[in-house]
């Protein structure tokens, strides 16, 4: 059954980004062509309740959701979660432009079996119309993305849990796409005609998305992330888990953590990211990325931007969707600027307040 959970002329959609170490919650309202934040938090998650981007225990969830409940507007009833890409199937199917949403919905119902190769009763789909075939302008282009229903269904038990209603659940590639179209106005002026490289490189995942003219061009999830840092900094200077986290945020380590922990992480991000710009220019048969965003906690370690830059020679930014937008009196702002690189999928999931796309 095609799921039909976002409706135009919603009430505001808090953005809730489930992360393996932190949920990430961001409400914004629009005024004209602005946005404003009007509210964002961030709790740190329960050790265990998540493992490789699924949720394993549902309560904890709740639980630390509902301490984001207590931080926004009493007002907000309604949130938005994504799934990770790496569960998600995505497929750009041809269809007669002349079909509604609804003659859609009912098509790829009956055509459904033969374009997703798992039990149908196992997933949930939607769709999102996209542009006219270049090559048939009688058929639309239309991206259907099909997810396991277990892992949707987690997420919205876990918002329940936590007192929100689910008005959207997404794909977090998606929303990083999203928020970064907030972020264009770092890099130069040609970036919004260009190829740009969005990075967000979490806590155990590493996100990739390109774009270009708006438009999602491919999106890669990578088993990556700043926790491989922080247990070389357990290893090598027998600190507890929490206590190398702690080490990391304030910058309390010893002179040689720079050769011994540091230069190596840096190695491997680098290699990731490489890798994963190689995979999209194979593919694609482009040449070149020209911009890149970096996103994440772990983009927040000194130097990254600049490493990057020297190395593959792309103009690298740390992103903060929020650098141009007006900000509640309720908002800490230099909380907000400081935690800004690791909102960009909870902020690409509150877009969804604006929005009516599927997916």
């Amino acid at each position: 059954m095609i799921n039909r959970l976002f409706h135009a002329k919603n009430p505001l959609i808090l953005g809730v980004d489930i992360g393996a170490h932190t949920v990430k919650a961001v409400l914004l309202s629009q005024h004209g062509v602005h946005y404003k934040v009007e509210a964002f938090a961030i709790e740190p998650m329960i050790k265990g309740s998540m493992n490789e981007r699924e949720i394993q225990d549902i309560e904890a969830v709740g639980s630390v959701i509902s301490k984001i409940r207590k931080k926004i507007p009493k007002a907000v009833k309604f949130a938005a979660a994504a799934v990770s890409g790496s569960t998600v199937i995505t497929k750009i199917i041809f269809m007669d432009a002349s079909l509604t949403d609804a003659e859609l919905a009912s098509q790829i119902e009956v055509e459904a079996d033969s374009l997703i190769p798992y039990p149908l009763s196992e997933v949930s789909m939607d769709f999102e119309k996209l542009d006219v075939n270049p090559n048939d302008p009688s058929k639309v282009n239309v991206l259907l993305s099909a997810a396991r229903t277990e892992s949707v269904q987690a997420r919205v038990t876990s918002l329940d849990a936590g007192q929100f209603t689910a008005k959207v659940v997404d794909v977090e590639s998606y929303a990083l796409s999203r928020a970064a179209e907030l972020c264009l106005k770092q890099l130069p002026a040609d970036a919004k005609d260009k190829v740009v490289a969005v990075v967000d490189i979490g806590a155990t995942m590493t996100l990739m998305s390109i774009i270009e003219n708006g438009k999602t061009l491919y999106t890669r999830d990578q088993m990556f992330g700043g926790e491989q840092y922080t247990r070389s900094i357990i290893s090598y200077y027998g600190k507890t888990y929490e206590e190398a986290e702690q080490a990391k945020v304030n910058n309390d380590l010893p002179p040689n953590y720079t050769f011994e922990v540091l230069a190596p992480f840096q190695t491997m991000l680098l290699q990731q990211v490489r890798r994963g710009i190689q995979m999209y220019l194979t593919t694609s048969g482009r040449d070149n990325v020209d911009y890149l965003l970096i996103s994440g906690g772990t983009s927040m370690i000194e130097g990254v931007d600049k490493l990057l830059t020297d190395e593959l020679g792309i103009h690298t930014v740390v992103a903060n969707p929020f650098l141009r937008m007006e900000v509640g009196t309720a908002v800490d702002k230099t909380l907000l600027n400081q935690y800004a690189p690791q909102l960009l999928v909870a902020t690409g999931l509150a877009l969804r307040s604006f929005s009516t796309w599927h997916i």
